[in-house]
């Protein structure tokens, strides 16, 4: 480090520093931290004059570090995980009086089960909570969480790193859905009488929806689908009104079938469970804000057996 910078680092740099690593691209490290692309180029030339060394190495699967960067990441992750720490305990949370801004990462599926009870629950209880939902790419979620982009994730979330705590809320499966009076009276339909039907495709950025779509075509179940829908909460109105079929989790199919207009038909094969956490970060483990939410969370949706 050169002598005009050896007094201690300017924390923005450094957090500059933790999300190209987290990221290795300077234009998401931008997003994550709200920056623009030239603000943190300008950033890491700042580091690189502090510290001496490249740290990044521009190569056509992104930025590189250098041994050095490789060397420093270690200590700059302990020494914020401390920072964050002393910050989380000195501080008091009452729900009923705190103003503050949450941000969970959920899918659109997810949103639609989990957000109405739970802003329900805010607007009688913690008026002066916010929450900001951010779709973060399944890959991402541990680095957000672990960089505070998010404070708490829901859903379907698999392979989050070992600093992620997961809190099991129920284990979904996925059903066939048809309205009422639809002709296929049977109440455990074959694959064969699943091939049969018509049905709608309802697009969404569930995790767990995309991979039983996958699992569902290793499983040949060929589907004759005539409609295609770039979101999912428009299906139902459309097959409660026609002869086709959808596929959804079974949570979402009970959720929309509380006036009894569709049967909700069990698959005819098994597929591996869809566990339904939330999930939450070790580097903020003494935050209270976020041990209430997540605490709330899993009181509002945990069901017995989960």
């Amino acid at each position: 480090m050169t002598k005009a910078n050896q007094s201690i680092a300017d924390l923005n740099l450094l957090r500059v520093f933790l999300t190209i690593w987290d990221l290795r691209s300077l234009t998401a490290a931008g997003d994550r931290l709200g920056l623009t692309q030239p603000a943190v180029s300008h950033a890491l030339r700042r580091l690189r004059l502090m510290f001496e060394d490249p740290l990044f190495v521009r190569t056509p699967s992104g930025m590189v570090p250098t041994d050095a960067a490789q060397r420093l990441h270690p200590p700059l992750t302990q020494a914020f995980a401390i920072i964050n720490l002393a910050v989380q305990q000195l501080s008091k949370f009452d729900p009923s009086t705190a103003q503050r801004v949450f941000r969970v990462s959920m899918s659109d599926m997810s949103e639609f089960y989990f957000l109405p009870p739970l802003a329900a629950m805010l607007d009688r209880t913690a008026r002066g909570i916010r929450i900001e939902i951010a779709n973060v790419p399944v890959e991402s979620v541990s680095a957000a969480m672990r960089g505070g982009e998010i404070d708490l994730a829901l859903g379907y979330v698999p392979g989050l790193d070992a600093g992620c705590v997961s809190r099991t809320l129920f284990v979904d499966e996925h059903v066939c859905v048809v309205r009422a009076g639809h002709p296929l009276k049977k109440r455990k339909p074959t694959k064969e009488d699943l091939a049969g039907l018509r049905y709608v495709y309802a697009s969404t950025n569930a995790t767990g929806h995309r991979m039983v779509e996958q699992w569902l075509s290793e499983l040949n179940l060929k589907r004759d689908i005539v409609l295609r829908l770039p979101h999912f909460v428009v299906a139902p109105e459309i097959v409660a009104h026609t002869d086709l079929a959808v596929i959804f989790p079974k949570s979402i199919a009970q959720r929309f079938n509380r006036n009894k207009a569709f049967r909700i038909l069990p698959l005819p094969f098994a597929l591996p469970p869809i566990e339904i956490q939330v999930h939450s970060h070790t580097q903020f483990s003494a935050d209270p804000g976020i041990a209430w939410l997540r605490d709330a969370i899993y009181g509002m949706f945990h069901l017995p057996g989960a």
